[in-house]
């Protein structure tokens, strides 16, 4: 069993409604999550799809909703061969704070070999992770989403 956990807090001038949409929306995944569409009803107890040219890519299973506020599911990277007893889990949480949203990401029950110390990859969740939200952010405020970037 592991505690290691990742968090990433970023503030979006959004409303937390349209937030939610985006952390929710196949419209919005393939924009600024590397062309992902994700699938589910956002019950708890559904399953979770993200996938990109037709293939599943992540999957879990919802452990929370709570619209505007809280997204909390399960996470397992199809690629990843680590044994692992149980399955990492990803929670979004949402804070208004004026005309400006709180995002609190926290990717927890992770494996040492889940965090990648390199800054020259999108690999390990440490990496990966601050790409998507920082275009998320982008995408929300502009319209448009950060240039491709090739590392």
């Amino acid at each position: 069993m592991s505690d290691t956990t990742f968090v990433y807090v970023t503030y979006i001038a959004t409303t937390p409604e349209k937030l939610w949409e985006a952390l929710t929306s196949t419209e919005f995944t393939e924009q600024y999550f590397f062309g992902s569409k994700i699938e589910s009803d956002w019950q708890e107890g559904s399953s979770v799809t993200y996938s990109r040219n037709g293939k599943v890519t992540d999957y879990g299973t919802v452990l929370k909703a709570e619209p505007h506020r809280l997204l909390s599911f399960t996470w397992t990277y199809v690629g990843d061969n680590t044994v692992r007893e149980q399955p990492t889990r990803v929670t979004f949480e949402l804070k208004p704070m004026g005309t400006t949203v709180k995002l609190t990401l926290k990717h927890d029950k992770l494996l040492p070999s889940d965090i990648v110390e390199k800054d020259d990859t999108f690999e390990g969740y440490n990496n990966g992770w601050p790409a998507v939200m920082s275009n998320l952010k982008t995408l929300l405020e502009t319209g448009a989403t950060l240039p491709v970037v090739t590392v």
